[in-house]
């Protein structure tokens, strides 16, 4: 086990102004403490805003292909420790070896070249008219990640923040602060300005609410769920500052009737449990026609029934791993809530065909729950309108194009979305009539460069590519003789 005593603050690695005492980062297969981190309040957040906002003016000025050569020094620096943080996630997050290595760790890496490669090219000045159009970085950023993509989450905030020639105050997630630890080593070796990156592990009670209220932070950018994002909003409402929100969602794939229940069978599993189903954009609400039914409720539970539950830490020879292996819940909190949603659909009427609410038999400890898939679910069932964040799949039907369509809006969410369908043209239509911020056709590949946020209560900002760069803009206009 190992402890950490200090926070990175202007440059350096301080220990707390006031000491809170530590947070014990639990391993989630093993129940186990992996990790004692320092923990931050108030005094330490004032800290490192002092130095993001005394940073500011120098990194702001520093040439686009100078951060770039940074970010690029971040990415091969991670790169170097890349089992050390795959290792990390996999306790902290109990995310499967192959998961924690190929997107865990993977995305995280790649994403830093992007980056540079956005900041080389982006057109800081246009011209229109007799104006000079300029770009310019907003300032201070509170950066406040989740756990559920630790790394990865970080990255979509300060990889653009860092490249657009802003200052940052990290906090990250208390259940999963290793790899944070490990990114702002990275980030000191690479010689980045004192200032530039700070890190303040703690409660978002107290450092997310100071990064929300303090005057000298010009942005919050938050990732998490609902209730707390609209508490970041209100708390950040006095300062006027700029609030991007990534929330959750209650995702919908629309399989169309004349889809191939075969070809859509591993998709439709794996976009709802990836990651063990904490994932906000998961596809957990399937809609199926009615009048094909069965045919495709056989083969959803038939790919379903191939997932197994596995100790995250160790390497998985099946070639399918990645889709079929899922670790445990983050937390015994998160295992509660998740078997609580799958004991109120069975409450609420919904037809159980795999899994349940129980410890997985062969897992006498860790924060295990057993993949469950639903049918009979109704559009009004709770199971059908939350957020579970966990291996919960539900299974509705519809009669027509227009049904799916309404079932699929139903929901206070608009995060992410699928269609599948025999034809392309024919599924593009339902999905633009999804309101939704991003919707998958035909299982099509994840592209890191295309935007990625949500509609109504799903959030406000996008993320990813030029789109999160200029998340990170301001927008001035100097009018010439």
């Amino acid at each position: 086990m190992r402890t950490y005593e200090h926070l990175y603050i202007n440059g350096e690695w301080v220990a707390p102004i006031e000491p809170k005492g530590s947070i014990e980062v639990i391993d989630s297969s093993t129940e186990e403490v992996m990790a004692r981190v320092a923990q931050g309040g108030a005094a330490d957040t004032n800290a490192a805003v002092a130095a993001a906002r005394a940073a500011f003016d120098t990194w702001s000025q520093t040439p686009p292909d100078v951060r770039a050569k940074y970010l690029r020094d971040i990415g091969a620096g991670l790169m170097a420790r890349f089992g050390e943080i795959a290792e990390a996630i996999s306790g902290e997050v109990g995310s499967p070896k192959a998961f924690a290595e190929m997107v865990q760790t993977g995305l995280s890496i790649g994403d830093w070249e992007t980056y540079a490669s956005i900041v080389e090219n982006y057109e800081w000045e246009t011209t229109l008219g007799n104006s000079l159009i300029v770009k310019e970085p907003i300032g201070v950023v509170g950066a406040i990640t989740p756990w559920n993509y630790p790394l990865y989450l970080i990255v979509c905030k300060i990889g653009p923040a860092l490249a657009a020639g802003c200052t940052i105050v990290l906090k990250p997630a208390s259940l999963t602060p290793l790899n944070a630890i490990i990114l702002a080593e990275v980030i000191h070796a690479a010689g980045v300005p004192a200032g530039v990156f700070n890190l303040v592990v703690g409660s978002g009670s107290e450092v997310g609410t100071t990064l929300a209220t303090h005057p000298d932070v010009d942005m919050v950018s938050f990732t998490g769920s609902g209730p707390v994002g609209s508490q970041v909003s209100k708390d950040s409402a006095d300062t006027i500052k700029r609030v991007g929100l990534e929330l959750g969602g209650k995702s919908a794939n629309v399989i169309l009737d004349d889809a191939d229940p075969a070809a859509i069978a591993l998709g439709t599993v794996f976009g709802c449990m990836l990651n063990s189903g904490q994932t906000c954009s998961a596809l957990t609400r399937v809609l199926i026609p009615r009048s094909r039914e069965q045919e495709f409720l056989d083969a959803i539970v038939a790919e379903a029934s191939q997932l197994r539950l596995v100790d995250p830490h160790e390497a998985q020879e099946d070639p399918m791993a990645l889709f079929h292996c899922l670790g445990p819940m983050v937390s015994r909190s998160q295992q509660e809530t998740v078997r609580g949603y799958i004991q109120k659909g069975i409450d609420e009427g919904a037809t159980l065909l795999l899994g349940g609410p129980e410890q997985p038999e062969e897992f006498d400890k860790g924060f295990y729950v057993k993949p469950t898939v639903f049918a009979g679910v109704t559009p009004d069932m709770t199971i059908a309108q939350e957020e579970i964040f966990g291996p919960v799949l539900s299974i509705l039907t519809y009669e027509d194009d227009d049904d799916a369509v309404r079932i699929a809006n139903g929901t206070v969410f608009g995060l992410g979305g699928a269609v599948q369908s025999g034809d392309v043209e024919r599924a593009k239509s339902v999905a633009r009539r999804m309101r939704t911020g991003q919707v998958d056709i035909n299982g099509a590949a994840f592209n890191s460069l295309a935007p990625f946020g949500g509609y109504k209560q799903s959030g406000n900002t996008r993320e990813r590519g030029v789109f999160g760069l200029e998340e990170f803009l301001e927008t001035k206009s100097l009018q010439l003789p």
